[in-house]
């Protein structure tokens, strides 16, 4: 019985080894069947890998290429997880590449160069300006020059049905400023962000936002996220190409996005702090140092550690490139299973379209912002 079980702790122990190596090579037509987390779009292999990196909980993943014939699911990348960290079947199959997660890559963890352009292909929605210019190259130019655009895409001359965008370069936009996808207030709980949170800045220049205080903007919303304050809304607010001012309440975590260039009414309003975006300017990310003390950040779970306080806690996410923000319970939380534990975590920031589709004589790409 005694070598049993010193066997089984070494095929846990080559397991583990195994699971934590870094595995970058793709495989061409090779599908992981089953295990699925979700779907999104992605325009390749390698892009899907990244999204895979930055999903929390995905490990591996298989891709549908352009070249798939049985069915119209071209550019699904689907994004898996098991128990055993490992796929539990590998099988031939034409039309797709599959991979593993970079997440034990720690050269590779940073947001890759793309500058790869996609030929009849096309990134739908997600626009937030688009205007006419001479060229895929030019589009793709102004694309990487302006501060809100991540992806783009380009009709060319002789693109049909519609003759009237031809020569039009749509901009497109994705989030770059992690959302926290719950808030919750909770007695003996720590939150707080990575203090060396990548988030996409282009200028040199850091200008300090508006904020007012116990203020009320109404109406004209766009969009409600959590926040954990009100200088992470502003922060959203400012990373959303169509959000022209916010109001932010503190005793529910929300973000109330709001969009309209021509009035901003205000009125005062109790608990309620309301802000403009910052422009053409690197954010002060001051709010990124805040600890919320009796919040809790859930789901999006990378991993969790045992740890004797917050602070610990709070310098463990910030050293891994991997975590965005963080929720530590200490000695006085309710629940004894989760006192004196860390728990890191991580939202997809990479850029990524809504929808992925063929369509004959355009071009997309993302902006080379990454590639400086």
């Amino acid at each position: 019985m005694g070598t049993c079980w010193i066997l089984l702790g070494l095929l846990s122990l080559c397991s583990l080894c195994f699971s934590q190596e870094c595995a970058e090579e793709l495989m061409e037509n090779v599908d992981f069947p089953g295990s699925d987390l979700t779907f999104l779009y992605s325009p390749d292999a390698r892009h899907c890998q990244q999204l895979c990196t930055e999903h929390p909980s995905c490990l591996f993943f298989t891709f549908v290429r352009q070249d798939w014939t049985r069915d119209n699911s071209h550019f699904h990348c689907l994004l898996k997880s098991t128990p055993s960290q490992e796929p539990k079947v590998r099988t031939p199959l034409q039309g797709v590449t599959s991979g593993f997660s970079l997440k034990n890559c720690t050269s590779e963890l940073e947001q890759p160069c793309q500058s790869q352009l996609y030929q009849n292909v096309d990134f739908l929605g997600s626009d937030y300006k688009f205007f006419f210019t001479s060229s895929g190259e030019e589009c793709h130019r102004i694309c990487t020059e302006d501060p809100h655009c991540r992806f783009f895409t380009f009709a060319n001359g002789v693109f049909t049905p519609s003759t009237i965008i031809r020569y039009k370069c749509h901009l497109k936009h994705s989030w770059s400023v992690p959302r926290t996808p719950v808030i919750m207030k909770e007695v003996g709980a720590v939150s707080g962000f990575s203090h060396e949170l990548q988030m996409t800045q282009y200028f040199g220049t850091v200008c300090q936002g508006k904020l007012l205080l116990n203020t009320d903007i109404p109406g004209h919303d766009i969009g409600k996220l959590p926040a954990a304050s009100a200088e992470h809304c502003q922060a959203l607010c400012t990373d959303k190409p169509s959000c022209t001012y916010f109001s932010y309440t503190s005793d529910d975590f929300q973000c109330y996005l709001k969009g309209n260039p021509s009035v901003m009414a205000t009125r005062a309003k109790l608990g309620v702090t309301s802000g403009i975006p910052v422009h053409f300017c690197q954010m002060n990310n001051s709010w990124l140092q805040v600890s919320h003390e009796g919040v809790s950040f859930q789901g999006s779970d990378l991993r969790s550690e045992s740890m004797d306080d917050p602070d610990t806690c709070q310098r463990t996410c910030t050293t891994d490139p991997l975590c965005q923000f963080y929720t530590y319970f200490n000695e006085s939380y309710s629940n004894p299973n989760f006192r004196r534990r860390c728990y890191l975590k991580r939202v997809i920031t990479a850029p990524a379209p809504s929808k992925v589709n063929k369509l004959n004589n355009v071009v997309s790409g993302f902006s080379l912002k990454n590639c400086v």
